[in-house]
């Protein structure tokens, strides 16, 4: 059978809605798409679905569904957060992803995300690191991308059935919640004490951080709260480069990425100047991509910027997001091998109108040899859904690219 190599590249909560701010186009729209569009014509392009129409998606979950899994396998974004930013997570240890936050005196939840914090969140987090609670649970801490952190429980008789401290609330006046047990195990009311505790005594500690004196100092907002969500348990699923006997690897500032990538089997890169942001490495992204197709079947490079500014309901911002994704792709083209399909996707739609994931499809294309090519020219959301793929699941789009590769068994006879 024929084998080719496949590079995918990622841009984060690329689909949207048309912007009054942008004369009612979407972002893609306004953006000037100079390489994305030059693969539209000459390749073929489509409209996907993560899940089905109208289901929004986490991007953990989004990410789980392009590297080739079904929904149904979804561990947990704890555990997934954890193998992103390399922490070892061991049989009933309870693991939950994190946000630095900032809260009042009063519990109200001023800001998700601390200002977006980036900086010394390393120094926050030891500070919270191998804390002993009641010479029963020992609890772990390590910072993350930005503003995120990943938190292990680790004792006797632990379980991830408990609520988010999240709100999930844009900083609209809520408070953070007290974790609950979500069924009536003692194991689960357990752990939703020792959590509650934790971030008691975290929050006390924290006021008083030096980190925290000083943001307060320079007119910053404070990282004084650790809101928390998704608990897991450890994942064992078998590695996607396993089933279908392929070698890979994947390129991302992104931890939850990250940590998606390893559980599928995925060698992972990262670098310090691949900040999650605006001003990642691309150049760097793009090299590096070229010089792992060389050594894999199929290599994932990711940019989370368009997500942030489409959180932040930037619709301007998530334009020049978008130009730096379609200057991250321009520069991978440009290298790309004759034996090797660029392809272009997204793990959700994150709409500025709503600042939030949604349901909208997403526009994917495909380029390289022996493609059917489409009459699309331009890669756009409205212009996709006229495309040869037509709309599709983000499960039958990956195996579309996996057959390509040649690595997908003939049925029947």
């Amino acid at each position: 059978m024929l084998r080719r190599k496949v590079i995918l590249a990622i841009a984060d909560g690329l689909g949207d809605r048309p912007h009054p701010a942008l004369n009612h186009k979407t972002p893609l729209e306004s953006a000037q798409r100079r390489n994305l569009d030059k693969l539209a014509i000459q390749g073929i392009t489509g409209m996907m679905d993560l899940i089905g129409p109208g289901i929004s998606v986490g991007t953990d979950m989004g990410h789980l569904i392009l590297f080739g899994y079904q929904p149904d396998h979804y561990p947990g974004r704890g555990p997934i957060e954890a193998l992103g930013v390399g922490m070892g997570v061991e049989p009933g240890d309870v693991v939950l992803r994190c946000n630095f936050a900032t809260v009042n005196d009063e519990g109200i939840v001023v800001d998700r995300r601390a200002g977006r914090i980036r900086e010394k969140t390393a120094d926050i987090a030891e500070a919270l690191n191998g804390m002993v609670l009641k010479d029963e649970v020992r609890v772990y801490v390590k910072a993350a991308t930005e503003h995120r952190a990943v938190l292990i429980l680790r004792g006797k008789g632990l379980s991830d059935k408990i609520s988010d401290s999240d709100p999930h609330a844009p900083n609209d006046g809520q408070p953070y919640r007290e974790v609950q047990a979500l069924d009536a195990s003692e194991e689960a009311r357990k752990t939703a004490y020792f959590l509650n505790l934790f971030l008691k005594k975290s929050h006390e500690l924290l006021k008083r951080h030096p980190v925290n004196i000083e943001r307060m100092k320079n007119g910053k907002l404070p990282a004084n709260y650790l809101l928390t969500r998704g608990a897991g348990q450890a994942a064992h699923l078998e590695p996607i480069t396993s089933g279908r006997g392929f070698k890979g690897s994947c390129i991302a500032g992104e931890s939850t990425v990250l940590g998606v990538a390893k559980l599928a089997g995925f060698e992972t890169f990262t670098h310090r100047g691949m900040t999650g942001n605006m001003d990642t490495d691309i150049k760097l992204k793009a090299q590096w991509t070229i010089e792992q197709i060389t050594a894999n079947d199929m290599v994932y490079v990711h940019l989370k910027a368009p997500d942030l500014k489409g959180h932040d309901n930037d619709p301007h911002g998530k334009v020049q997001a978008i130009e730096l994704f379609d200057e991250l792709v321009g520069l991978i083209a440009r290298q790309l091998p004759e034996d090797t399909y660029l392809a272009v996707a997204a793990d959700h739609s994150t709409p500025c109108e709503i600042g939030e994931h949604s349901g909208d499809p997403v526009p994917v294309l495909i380029y390289g040899p022996s493609l059917r090519r489409d009459r699309v020219f331009e890669f756009t959301e409205i212009d996709c859904a006229y495309g040869g793929l037509g709309r599709l699941s983000g499960h039958q789009f990956v195996t579309t690219l996996h057959g390509l590769m040649g690595c997908v068994k003939k049925q029947g006879s």
